[in-house]
């Protein structure tokens, strides 16, 4: 099984296009009984629509700064990896930080981009950064294309089906490059992740359960994983004793 070149992580996109029908992504949840699995041909077809869209559609490129207010979720992984390929800084707040005081330095540039989901949107803890594009995420099962996306946000499905699957031309490697705000390089995030992998012992094949509600930092559940071409179940609602039920279902090799 072919895995995620580790060199870079603008290079993901080109290798999940390379993937073909390997299995990569899995979301479901045990609350809704919603389900969609994705190859890595498919995952990545989902990827080259962000970064088209981005770039095409909304003029961003290698060094501009986006702002990610998003649940552990297929459409998180879309667009964190179709901004990553272009080359953009991100900064990723998850549900635990809402109320928290941003770090220093973190959002002291103009942003290009915010994506942001419906529910974050409506919580009174957060205080939603303003940037020049604004993309809504509505995560539920059932929400349809726009259904409840504000009328001053743009619906990023909708936007990103507007644009082609197939991945931009790509760019020199940006490893000295900053992938997210806090400082930190492409390439210091792709060796974390390739370690994060060796101490979990995660090799090509392995299938990661991965509980979304307690795991939402990226590096964990999504670049650790496609680093050794692991395939990722990312389950959300998983009651008591859920994780090891859901587990033995799916045939997970490892849980997180």
């Amino acid at each position: 099984m072919p895995h995620v070149d580790a060199s870079s992580a603008p290079a993901l996109t080109s290798d999940l296009a390379a993937g073909g029908d390997r299995p990569v992504l899995t979301y479901c949840s045990d609350v809704t009984g919603e389900r969609i699995d994705f190859t890595a041909h498919a995952l990545g077809s989902w990827v080259a629509r962000t970064a088209n869209m981005l770039r095409d559609g909304y003029g961003c490129e290698a060094g501009d700064h986006a702002a990610v207010l998003l649940p552990s979720h297929w459409q998180t992984a879309s667009v964190l990896l179709g901004a990553w390929s272009l080359g953009m800084t991100l900064s990723i707040r998850p549900w635990a930080t809402a109320g928290l005081p941003i770090q220093d330095g973190e959002l002291d540039w103009p942003l290009q981009t915010l994506f942001v989901s419906t529910r974050r949107l409506g919580s009174w803890l957060e205080d939603i950064p303003d940037a020049r594009h604004r993309f809504a995420l509505d995560l539920e099962p059932d929400a349809g294309l726009g259904r409840r996306v504000p009328a001053d946000y743009l619906d990023y499905l909708a936007e990103a089906l507007k644009h082609p699957d197939v991945a931009p031309e790509q760019q020199p490697a940006w490893q000295a490059e900053l992938a997210t705000a806090d400082g930190t390089s492409f390439q210091e995030w792709m060796d974390l992740a390739a370690d994060l992998a060796r101490s979990m012992e995660l090799r090509a094949g392995d299938r990661l359960l991965v509980d979304a509600d307690r795991n939402e930092q990226p590096v964990k559940w999504l670049l650790a994983p496609l680093a050794v071409g692991a395939s990722i179940v990312l389950c959300a609602g998983l009651g008591e004793g859920g994780l090891q039920q859901r587990a033995a279902r799916e045939g997970a090799t490892h849980v997180m």
